[in-house]
């Protein structure tokens, strides 16, 4: 899931710090998920995620 969320946020030229403030999300969340400590999103994340990204929910799989 993080190279994933990493490619895209590479394309967007988005930092974790700036995607958690545009989200919501926790730069822990991102830090957990970086590191291996998660391995999913919650849907309700991933929604967060695709809004602030401007992407659809599709580009997860």
């Amino acid at each position: 899931m993080w190279n994933k969320l990493k490619k895209m946020l590479d394309e967007k030229q988005i930092t974790t710090y700036q995607l958690s403030k545009l989200t919501g999300i926790s730069e822990q969340s991102f830090s957990k998920l970086r590191n291996g400590l998660s391995k999913e999103l919650s849907f309700s994340s991933m929604v967060k995620i695709a809004d602030a990204l401007d992407i659809s929910l599709d580009e997860f799989r």
